[in-house]
């Protein structure tokens, strides 16, 4: 390895984040510039806007975005499933950058204090210690709100389309930390599977390491069983690991605090997969008895606000589909019916909310005396496929009359797939946790790197978006589905 790449290796992550700040300035000055065209254009700004006064306005707004851009973690290494948490604090930091600014404009314009009034007379010895040096009416409200919904929309694209460079340097390897698994196990195998499935995560895992010495040399996938527990340092030192992550869920708690002593000792950052680690991943807080710690999950219940809005949500995205998507509704279901015999839509009884069942909606796109409970097809190519249904899947219409289910108030459109009855009877505790909230027609596993694995497998996505559910995180799905399905991205 060269020197240039040795010091890009060590020093990845500081210069992305740092080219990051640059790349959000920049963001912010064109917005804010795209912002005034739109103002003037609309007669905004006036006849003869003063551009000095622009500029200082451009540069407190860069500013109070800069710093809630850091508040709120978007300039932290740390990287959340799919950078969902990441678009979420986007929204969050240009909201309350929005009510900053027009607080510092109010405390420090150059306003009067019988403008202020005797009510508000307490803010005069605020107002006295912040100078702004430009007068409150002159630039254009109109172009202020402007300026900083364009921040929104640019900084979320900004920022998805760094998420994407990003993810392609590690695809490539550049940047990438090599690390170690401690533990090859069934959870090992399920950190390792991890790992091979999303190579965006930027961590080049070198190998495992067994807690028994006859397991040295084994091969499990892709990696080797490197050594056991008397290798550990060797290991780390020989593949310059930089993170290792101790997968032993099931082994006593001494012997795992003996592997993190060891990991001290050495000096390397470890990360640990916890006992019932499917626990951790609902939202709890960490209380304790004394001396003795205790995890407690939050309330579970759903606000009357959270609910309304996310139904609202539902009925507008759905009025919109069937409106939009009524000439494709009604030339796929001729298409079904000429191609093949049978009716257009396929039929199938699914497991809902709570454990209802329900008729869901799709159009056919097997022949009909194919489906049923067969499993799905995995290859274009499947000759049980129709050549209408073969398009209808690469591009997810197929799953339009599902709409129809989101009226009648069985579905929403995002949330985790429904199952058929004979899976759902085979769930297990954690399993059941999906049936917590209605079914959805999209969700984070369809936007996955697991979206080609069975919904069942993948849990993980749908226990996070029912801990994190929200009316901006189902936002944030839907415009990502979109672009999937604009890809091409769906089912075979």
């Amino acid at each position: 390895m060269t020197a240039f790449g040795s010091f890009l290796r060590r020093n990845f992550e500081p210069l992305i984040l740092s080219a990051q700040v640059f790349v959000d300035l920049g963001v912010l000055i064109l917005s804010c510039w795209l912002g005034y065209l739109v103002g003037r254009y609309s007669g905004g700004t006036g006849t003869q806007p003063d551009l000095n006064v622009y500029r200082q306005v451009w540069a407190l707004m860069s500013a109070v975005c800069l710093v809630s851009f850091h508040l709120f973690g978007m300039y932290s290494p740390q990287k959340s499933l799919l950078n969902m948490q990441e678009f979420k604090a986007i929204a969050k930091a240009v909201l309350v950058s929005f009510l900053v600014f027009w607080t510092l404009l109010i405390l420090g314009a150059e306003t009067s204090q019988e403008r202020v009034g005797a009510v508000f007379s307490w803010l005069v010895p605020i107002h006295d210690r912040i100078s702004l040096g430009f007068a409150a009416d002159s630039f254009s409200r109109l172009t202020v709100v402007l300026s900083f919904a364009i921040i929104l929309v640019a900084t979320t694209a900004s920022r998805f389309a760094s998420f994407k460079y990003i993810q392609s340097l590690h695809r490539r390897g550049i940047g990438n930390r090599n690390v170690l698994i401690y533990g090859a196990g069934e959870c090992g195998r399920k950190l390792q599977a991890k790992f091979m499935l999303v190579p965006t995560l930027g961590l080049n895992l070198v190998g495992l390491l067994a807690d028994r010495q006859s397991r040295v040399g084994e091969v499990l996938g892709r990696n080797r069983v490197l050594g056991s527990f008397e290798d550990l340092e060797r290991v780390i030192g020989e593949y310059k690991v930089s993170e290792v992550f101790v997968a032993m869920p099931d082994h006593s708690e001494d012997r795992v605090m003996e592997v993190l002593a060891e990991c001290e000792r050495i000096g390397v950052r470890y990360h640990v997969v916890p006992r019932f680690y499917h626990l951790l991943s609902y939202n709890v807080r960490i209380e304790s008895l004394d001396s003795i710690p205790l995890i407690t999950r939050a309330d579970r219940r759903t606000s009357a606000i959270g609910a309304l809005s996310k139904r609202s949500l539902d009925l507008f995205v759905a009025s919109l589909a069937l409106l939009l998507g009524l000439p494709i509704f009604l030339a796929a279901a001729i298409m079904v019916r000429r191609e093949s015999s049978g009716p257009a839509f396929f039929v199938q009884e699914r497991i809902g909310r709570n454990g209802t069942p329900f008729r869901m909606f799709k159009f056919r796109t097997m022949h009909q005396e194919f489906g049923g409970n067969e499993p799905a097809p995995a290859s274009p190519f499947d000759p049980r496929v129709t050549r209408i249904g073969r398009f209808l899947r690469r591009y997810s219409l197929d799953e339009l009359p599902q709409f129809l289910n989101v009226f009648r108030g069985e579905m929403s459109i995002v949330g985790p797939r429904p199952e058929m009855k004979f899976i759902v009877d085979e769930y297990g505790a954690v399993e059941r946790e999906r049936l917590r909230v209605k079914p959805g027609i999209t969700g984070l596993w369809q936007i996955s790197y697991a979206r080609q694995q069975e919904i069942h497998d993948n849990l993980d996505y749908d226990l996070y978006y029912i801990e994190h559910q929200s009316l901006l995180l189902d936002i944030v799905i839907i415009a990502l589905t979109g672009v999937a399905v604009a890809k091409g991205t769906g089912a075979y």
